[in-house]
């Protein structure tokens, strides 16, 4: 049966550098046949570049999702399209550029991966996610055999409704966007793997990613200032899924938490 690993959000260099340190002999390790990672935090903490990209590519990432900093890095809009294994959200207005989804294969296995900005508290102009996943399964049809549907989104309720609201329909519902692993996962009732959020990818001695001092000042003064990607106790953080070949349905789920000292 086919593993699937799914890497939540990667941050900043620290993140980015752990990830292709460790992962190349983790994926072999666990026999795992495709690898999706979120890494729209991959630069300095905000966005992607086309370079990062490639040099995710390179260590085993078999597809990119991102979320809602998707276009703060300057010049990517322009280069989107030309990514054949990145996709942007799918609610996003229809004229963005970029894939709305994409179709990973390995040993005749096709996974099709899509992600869902969330609605709620999000600073981003997107159709209800819900609707969204609806006609995404349609298009998905039968080009592939299971999909990984990822919701980017702030509150939990939305993801937990997500998860249910596809249920027996996505092989795996995975939460991001808030950098902090749950520990609710599990398979729902209908088959499919689930998660709230998989975790931040990147410096846990950290507020999200950024330096402790300036975030903690910002809560007390409210004052502007720089937020640096932090550097200590990096880890990747995940969910790591199996999957039934005929069903499309997860068999097993395991949340993942690599960190330096392994």
């Amino acid at each position: 049966m086919p593993k699937v690993l799914f890497i939540g959000d990667i941050v900043g260099k620290p993140g980015r550098s752990f990830v292709m340190k460790c992962l190349p002999a983790f994926r072999e390790e666990r026999g795992i046949d495709l690898v999706v990672a979120n890494a729209e935090n991959a630069a300095a903490g905000a966005g992607i570049t086309t370079a990062i990209v490639n040099e995710l590519l390179a260590v085993g990432v078999d597809g990119i999702t991102l979320g809602d900093h998707v276009w703060d890095q300057r010049g990517f809009a322009d280069e989107i399209n030309g990514l054949e294994k990145v996709c942007r959200p799918a609610n996003l207005p229809p004229q963005c550029p970029g894939r709305t989804h994409l179709i990973l294969e390995k040993d005749g296995f096709r996974l099709a991966v899509c992600t869902l900005l969330g609605n709620n508290f999000m600073k981003v102009s997107a159709d209800c996610p819900f609707r969204v996943g609806d006609r995404m399964l349609g298009d998905i049809g039968s080009s592939a055999d299971a999909v990984l549907m990822e919701i980017h989104a702030e509150t939990t309720s939305e993801k937990v409704a997500f998860g249910w609201y596809f249920d027996g329909r996505a092989s795996a519902v995975i939460g991001t966007h808030t950098h902090i692993p749950t520990a609710d996962n599990t398979i729902l009732p209908r088959g499919t793997a689930y998660q709230t959020d998989a975790g931040m990818s990147g410096p846990y001695r950290s507020v999200l990613g950024r330096e402790v001092e300036p975030i903690v000042l910002k809560f007390l003064d409210g004052m502007p200032r720089r937020w640096p990607v932090a550097e200590g106790d990096v880890r990747l953080c995940g969910l790591l899924v199996e999957i039934d070949r005929e069903t499309g349905m997860c068999v097993s789920q395991e949340r993942i938490c690599l960190t330096e000292e392994l």
